[in-house]
C-alpha cells in the first residue's frame, strides 16, 4: 500500500481567467482544512502576494480566494488523485491526473499556466500536450523546497506579464 487515496480540491476560477495557476495535490494541511496552501510555512500566498502588489498572506482564505478572482486568476492541480502517505510529491503513486485541456478551452481569455513546482510542470505539461499558452515553471511553494524566498520571488515574478 502506498498510502491512503487522496484526492485535490475544487477548481477556483472564473471563465475570465488570464492566468491558470497549477500545483500538484494540496498537501495534508490543505486536504485538512479544505483550502489551498494552507500550511503556515508554505509561501504560495506570500510570493503570489508580491508579484500582484496585494497583502494575500495577510487575508483569510475566503478573501484570498476573492482577490484572485478579481485579478483574473485560477487556481487548481494537476493531480485529481493519488495514493500518498504524508504530503511530498514524491510519494505519491496510482496518479489521476486531471484533464487539463478540457479546463483549459473553459477558460477563452487564458493567456498563461503557471506550475508550482516540478511535479506539477512536469505532469502538467505532458497531460497539456502542445498549446498556444505561455506555460512557465516555478520553484515549489512548499517548505520542503529550500530555496530562498527571494530566489524564489524572482522567478515568480514572471507571472506578472501575464496579469492585467
Amino acid at each position: 500500500m502506498n498510502g491512503t487515496r487522496k484526492l485535490g480540491l475544487a477548481p477556483v476560477a472564473r471563465a475570465d481567467a488570464r492566468l491558470l495557476l497549477l500545483g500538484s495535490l494540496p498537501g495534508e494541511a490543505s486536504l485538512k482544512a479544505e483550502r489551498y496552501y494552507a500550511h503556515p510555512q508554505n509561501q504560495f500566498w506570500r510570493l503570489l502576494g508580491e508579484v500582484i502588489g496585494e497583502p494575500l498572506a495577510a487575508l483569510d482564505h475566503d478573501a484570498r480566494l476573492e482577490t484572485l478572482l478579481d485579478r483574473r486568476i485560477a487556481l487548481w492541480d494537476v493531480v485529481h488523485a493519488a495514493r500518498r502517505e504524508g504530503s511530498l510529491d514524491q510519494r505519491m503513486a496510482k496518479i489521476e491526473v486531471r484533464d487539463l485541456a478540457g479546463f483549459v478551452a473553459g477558460l477563452p481569455g487564458l493567456r498563461a499556466i503557471g506550475f508550482n513546482g516540478a511535479t506539477a510542470a512536469k505532469l502538467g505539461r505532458k497531460k497539456l500536450g502542445a498549446t498556444h499558452l505561455a506555460l512557465v515553471n516555478l520553484p515549489s511553494s512548499s517548505p520542503a523546497h529550500t530555496t530562498a524566498f527571494g530566489d524564489k520571488l524572482s522567478r515568480w515574478r514572471a507571472l506578472a506579464p501575464f496579469l492585467d
